[in-house]
């Protein structure tokens, strides 16, 4: 059986049973600040689970794409080392939301995995939670007795905490599970060994395949457990390994799930695969992370080097490091299996399909930057090696971080360099540098969440900031929050005016009055699909009705904006070509940024061309036609663009300025009409990543601020240049005026240098068969000093010289010394200038044969003379 009709089976069997299909939600998370990206079927639920937000099907199954490299859930650096960990995987699960529990859950499993798959009855295990007694849990009897009417109770395991408690972060929603593991080793090693006995042991061929998670408990912030107000199921089954059981395999890599790619990558190397365990490792990588990084980059991730961006990155960095180390791969090359993972997951995941083209190009910008910074760690390598001295052979913990830090060299590669050059690295000293890092990252990033304190239970939370500013509203629950020494509260409420921040529209701020009492509303975002308001304080009666009220004005400056974002998109549409695609943004009151797909930095003219047509758009006044909970399908009918990367529900709101220019689904805030934006001025285009432009552009008061700015800044320049009339010529005449008087003075101080090296010459006196030259002399620039003391080496042997020169009323020291007089006698330049340098209240350095030194004290020139006539005498005497 195929790995696409296993899904589809899947996924079938689930609907005939009342299911409802549920797409994958993208892999990049939005609206959750607990995670970076989706790593379990269930996160997209989550609401369901917390009571957030009430579920509209009460069963769900899906293949959902899931990414563990950072975080509680890390597979990154086992990945390629064993043949079953992965970054990207899919998850196939089933839910339900209050509706069935224990009984169909378990048998339902059974029945997809014995009789529509047919795997051996024989080969399956389960496990299910033994109990805690540190806890006061009790073993979960009724899935045991479930399983025991199913299989023989020899292969029902009772599981720890760590292995049959699922729990989804430090305080949530959590729960018992029972676990079906499949034993895949040969007969021959069965009869040996039960495979009870291998369960949860870390046996690459007796592996957990499907995961039925009970949810019944919601853990606080305190530790404890509380009942859910209803009991749920969420399951996940790793469809790699649900292939590889299936299609009698040893190895998820030898699935159809990754043969294409596997392929592909082991004749361009020229290497069969399954042969070398080094190549087989480099394979797997490399087939791993071109997944990774193409379904990040797709649902709106690109390589940064911050966040999210350099975790896909790193991944990025990772596969090529693999490439070069170990098949020689000299050249980009992940960029060309952009076609495979395409094909492959067209009809379940399409959008790298639809993009190939645009992630072709980025990942192969970030490979070509990446071989250039892997080049220089190598030579910074060679350096490292020629500068251990005498017996030392190990390089130190802190160089081995930096090699990781700067030029991405995990310690497993630099090892082996190390051993390919008779060296060996502090491998404790590296851990240790990196635990301080983690130690820094953690302590800055550290946040104290206190629980959830709920005044009204089961209260909807009701946004009515598209039609109102203000609203009379109840606080539902608050919570304190203490994040790097200061507190602050957040506080959710049954009517709310406030946007949260989404799809790159800012926050509202304003403030809740409550009996006479303002408390200031400095930010308000979403978590999940919940509005949580940020204040410093919490308002001192708490059970009373309030009144809150947008920042008005900061809320219609930020609609300018964002309506703009969506006549910009149409307006680049239409000048650059339908390949535009907006790859993100950010509209705050002061400010808009617009990212998009294009290939080539914008003409002055295209630039010009974009922002006349979103000001005719302005001044024609289009009014809003705002459209909510249009079904998905209805809304792609009218053409509405919606963005990569975005997880749209069964029925979205479509935003309208005039039907035949700008269709966008979005659920932010925008004007009544185009005219209220008044003007619009882009005022930067460049590139922020390959095939990634950014538009700034300010409208309303900014876009009147900038113009007014610049129409100062011209009357100034007007009034200066005596009011010429044509301002832009007598600039021109004024700069080549400037060039002319440059040049003439760079002649005159070229002079003054080689009349000065002359008379120096004649200066130089003999010492014992060595050329001297200590002397104080007056410069216009640095660059002099450096001519004259190259210009002396070159035509005088076996010179020592220290000039102690004025600069432009700053003090500077040289010293350059010929390179037989280093090596005979032992000489550093870099230590002689360093000494000198203390009469001037400064430092320096450089190399053997020369090295220049700064300082703040123009007195002690003297005293450096002085000091470097002594010096002479000393050495040469």
């Amino acid at each position: 059986m195929d790995s696409k009709t296993i899904r589809k089976r899947f996924i079938a069997f689930f609907e005939e049973k009342n299911h409802q299909f549920v797409p994958s939600s993208p892999l990049v998370v939005k609206n959750d600040p607990t995670l970076m990206f989706i790593n379990a079927g269930m996160n997209q639920f989550k609401d369901f689970f917390l009571g957030n937000k009430e579920p509209q099907y009460a069963r769900a199954v899906n293949s959902q794409k899931c990414l563990r490299v950072s975080g509680k859930h890390n597979d990154l650096e086992e990945v390629g080392k064993d043949t079953y960990h992965h970054t990207m995987f899919e998850m196939l699960g089933n839910w339900s939301f209050g509706d069935y529990f224990k009984k169909e859950a378990i048998e339902w499993a059974w029945e997809l995995l014995t009789e529509v798959y047919e795997l051996p009855k024989e080969r399956l295990y389960v496990s299910v939670f033994g109990g805690d007694a540190k806890e006061e849990l009790e073993l979960d009897q009724e899935a045991y007795d479930i399983w025991k009417g199913i299989i023989s109770e020899d292969r029902i395991i009772y599981g720890s905490k760590k292995d049959n408690f699922w729990e989804m972060g430090d305080t949530g929603p959590c729960g018992p599970c029972s676990e079906i593991h499949i034993d895949l080793r040969p007969q021959s090693e069965v009869d040996k060994v039960p495979g009870a006995d291998l369960v949860n042991k870390d046996h690459p061929l007796v592996v957990e395949i499907w995961n039925l998670v009970f949810m019944q408990f919601n853990r606080l912030a305190s530790g404890e457990l509380e009942n859910l107000p209803a009991k749920h199921v969420d399951t996940g089954m790793g469809f790699e390994r649900l292939a590889m059981a299936i299609q009698g395999k040893e190895s998820n890599y030898d699935t159809d799930v990754f043969t294409p790619i596997i392929e592909y990558i082991a004749k361009k190397a020229g290497v069969k695969y399954g042969h070398q365990e080094s190549t087989d490792i480099a394979i797997r990588v490399i087939v791993d992370h071109i997944r990774a990084i193409s379904f990040a980059i797709a649902d709106g991730q690109l390589p940064s080097n911050n966040k999210a961006g350099y975790v896909i990155r790193r991944i990025l960095r990772r596969a090529v490091r693999y490439g070069y180390t170990f098949l020689h791969f000299q050249e980009p090359f992940l960029y060309e299996l952009l076609p495979i993972v395409g094909e492959q997951f067209k009809d379940i995941f399409p959008e790298v399909n639809e993009q190939k083209g645009f992630i072709a190009k980025v990942i192969r910008e970030e490979e070509v930057s990446f071989l250039r910074t892997l080049e220089n760690g190598l030579k910074k390598l060679d350096q490292i090696k020629a500068e251990l001295k005498g017996e030392s052979r190990i390089i130190d913990g802190k160089t081995v971080f930096e090699l990781y830090d700067t030029f991405g060299f995990p310690v497993d590669l630099t090892s082996l360099i190390a051993r390919e050059n008779g060296l060996s690295v502090d491998e404790e000293g590296f851990k240790e540098e990196m635990e301080i890092q983690k130690q820094r990252s953690k302590k800055a990033a550290e946040v104290e969440k206190g629980d959830w304190v709920v005044l009204r239970e089961d209260e909807d939370v009701e946004f009515v900031g598209y039609e109102s500013l203000e609203s009379k509203t109840n606080i539902v629950k608050y919570r304190e929050i203490s994040e790097k020494n200061k507190t602050h509260y957040q506080i959710v409420l049954d009517k709310t005016p406030f946007y949260a921040e989404s799809g790159g529209q800012i926050g509202d701020t304003g403030y809740i009055e409550a009996d006479g009492e303002k408390i200031s509303v400095i930010d308000t975002k979403k978590e999940n699909d919940l509005i949580v308001h940020f204040t410093k304080k919490l308002p001192a009666k708490l059970d009373v009705e309030m009144h809150c009220v947008v920042n008005g004005k900061k809320r219609q400056l930020t609609m300018d904006n964002h309506s703009a974002t969506h006549l910009l998109h149409a307006a680049l549409k239409q000048v650059l070509g339908d390949h535009v695609q907006q790859k993100g943004s950010y509209v705050s009151d002061e400010v808009l940024r617009f990212d998009f797909s294009h290939y080539a930095k914008m003409t002055a003219e295209e630039v010009a061309h974009v922002e006349e047509i979103v000001n005719r758009k302005i001044r024609e006044n289009i009014s809003l036609r705002e459209q909510r909970n249009v079904p998905i399908e209805e809304a792609k009918k009218m053409g509405a663009t919606a963005l990569f990367g975005e997880k749209y529900g069964d029925f979205v709101r479509v935003i309208t300025f005039d039907k035949n220019f700008s269709v966008e689904l979005c659920g932010g805030t925008h004007v009544e009409a185009t005219g209220q934006i008044g003007s619009f001025k882009i005022i930067s285009e460049s590139s922020i990543a390959a095939g990634v432009r950014r538009i700034e552009a300010v409208t309303a008061d900014g876009a009147e601020e900038y113009v007014n700015q610049h129409l100062a800044i011209i009357q100034d320049l007007t009034e200066v240049l005596k009011n010429p009339k044509d301002l832009k010529k007598a600039v021109e005449t004024l700069i080549e005026d400037k060039n002319k008087l440059t040049k003439e003075i760079e002649q005159i101080h070229q002079k003054q240098t080689n009349d000065l090296k002359v008379n120096l010459t004649e200066k130089i006196t003999k010492q014992n068969d060595v050329n001297v030259l200590v002397e104080k002399v007056n410069l216009p620039k640095a660059d002099a000093l450096k001519d004259i003391a190259f210009g002396l080496k070159a035509q005088t042997e076996n010179l020592f010289l220290i000039l102690a020169a004025n600069v432009n009323d700053k003090p500077q020291v040289t010293v350059m010394i010929s390179e037989n007089l280093v090596s005979k006698k032992g000489l550093n330049a870099g230590n002689i200038v360093k000494e000198l340098a203390q009469e001037i209240k400064g430092g320096g350095g450089g190399q053997a044969f020369y090295a220049t030194a700064g300082g703040k004290d123009l007195t002690g020139l003297d005293k450096v003379v002085e000091k470097g006539l002594e010096k002479v005498k000393e050495i040469f005497q």
